[in-house]
């Protein structure tokens, strides 16, 4: 064994994967896994630690891995995490944990995303379910959204004795996880349904289709429901557009929109689905959502181009995420970026007219700006084109709550250690503070949120 290399990963063959939403990855078997966990060297100083947002003992999970204790290792994430399922497969640990592994500096760092994917994946095929909560207290709190941010702060305050109840909007549970990450990246029933139910195993309790801001207020459930604490996990699900003409077209979709017909009518499944499928599909953007509209928009049969302004150094999305896109088929059209959405007769997309950018002088972000090339103009047929642009909080909640205050681009204002907003008793966290992250760094803010919701009512 070179303890300088990962032991490999088994994959679904590209050609094979792009006519399917079955997952990419396969997964450790209990050998392969127990081989990977043996390259670990268990640091005193784990820095790996440092690099996970939501705090989880890294070192003492993959020993247990090494040998050969799976439930332990499973309680032993579960103590900080309560998704690990979830995070073995769409966290960028490359950032993160791995980012920081010391094995990494001579050699290639440990694969702690696809052990902790194993460890989550063995638990719940022996139906082991995190360590029960503690009593219940009697005092109730309310979250709102039930995603990745949701889910982390209602799971530790229910561990810590408090009657949560969750609010989500939609008729399922599980926010992006459910209606904006895909079947290939992450499978819905086989994970995310039985990750929520670990969830409920805590007492948690789920109320789905009630829109907060119309069915009801947080100041409704803080002053007519009892509710003594309220945490705001709501997401950032208001997409954005360019602005250029033709964006009003039939065959025009945000990735939000695509991704969620996708996922919650089930057109993976070959559902009589709304959703427009196009035989030859541009995605702007270059992030992990637009690498996602464009795998998924590939193995609905469509030949895929993804249109970004700047250079592959620049791409936002996860190497891996760009990787497997350019195994699949997907075309990527760099330096590049559309002025014009062409529209035919009866008001569908027929093309789009796309400029040439080279780079310039770095702006704000610290990365170079782009800059239109004069006269590069050209066009690419198609009939769907797709923005993938980022997000931002839709406003109903902050609208309709008194005493909420929010920035300039409609994100609630709060603490980032503890979440405290500025209304007494209301916390938020994830996307809808932030904007639009990462599932892990929600679930961070979650976790920050329950031990401050914690503190707050402890001190009444």
């Amino acid at each position: 064994m070179d303890v300088l290399k990962r032991v490999p990963i088994k994959e679904q063959e590209p050609k094979v994967r792009a006519a399917n939403f079955e997952e990419v990855c396969l997964g450790y078997s209990k050998e392969e896994a127990m081989e990977e966990a043996s390259r670990c060297l268990n640091c005193k100083n784990a820095q790996c630690v440092k690099g996970c947002p939501v705090g989880i003992d890294i070192p003492a999970f993959i020993n247990e891995i090494k040998e050969g204790n799976f439930e332990k290792s499973y309680q032993a994430i579960s103590e900080s995490s309560a998704l690990p399922a979830v995070c073995g497969r769409v966290c960028p640990q490359e950032s993160q944990c791995e980012g920081k592994c010391i094995r990494g500096i001579k050699g290639e760092p440990v694969s702690i995303g696809k052990l902790e994917r194993f460890s989550a994946d063995w638990a719940m095929q022996n139906e082991v379910k995190p360590h029960p909560a503690a009593e219940k207290n009697g005092r109730k709190v309310a979250v709102i959204g039930s995603g990745p941010a949701g889910l982390t702060c209602a799971g530790d305050l229910a561990r810590l004795g408090y009657d949560v109840t969750i609010f989500e909007a939609l008729h399922e549970a599980g926010g992006v996880l459910v209606y904006g990450i895909p079947e290939f990246r992450l499978p819905k029933e086989r994970v995310v349904a039985k990750e929520v139910e670990n969830v409920k195993s805590l007492g948690v309790k789920i109320e789905t289709n009630v829109v907060i801001g119309k069915a009801v207020t947080i100041d409704d459930l803080m002053e007519k429901e009892g509710f003594e604490a309220v945490f705001i996990g709501s997401g950032a699900g208001l997409p954005k557009f360019m602005g250029i003409p033709g964006e009003q077209a039939n065959g025009v979709f945000s990735a939000n929109e695509f991704l969620t017909r996708n996922n919650l009518m089930k057109a993976f499944k070959d559902y009589d689905t709304p959703i427009s499928k196009g035989s030859k599909v541009v995605v702007v953007g270059g992030g992990n959502v637009a690498m996602d509209a464009a795998r998924t928009a590939l193995r609905l049969g469509a030949e895929v181009h993804i249109v970004y302004r700047r250079s592959e150094a620049e791409l936002p999305a996860r190497v891996e995420e760009v990787h497997h896109a350019k195994e699949e088929g997907i075309i990527f059209d760099l330096l590049q970026n559309p002025t014009e959405i062409l529209v035919d007769e009866n008001g569908w997309v027929k093309g789009i007219r796309i400029i040439k950018m080279e780079l310039g002088e770095p702006d704000e972000s610290g990365r170079r700006r782009p800059v239109e090339i004069p006269g590069s103009e050209y066009e690419i047929e198609c009939d769907t084109v797709i923005m993938s642009l980022g997000t931002s909080p839709n406003p109903l909640i902050s609208s309709t709550t008194n005493g909420l205050d929010v920035n300039r681009w409609q994100c609630i204002v709060a603490q980032e250690e503890n979440g405290q907003t500025s209304k007494p008793g209301v916390f938020a966290g994830g996307d809808a503070v932030t904007g639009a992250a990462t599932v892990i760094l929600a679930m961070g803010a979650g976790k920050a949120a329950a031990k401050g919701i914690h503190e707050y009512l402890s001190a009444k």
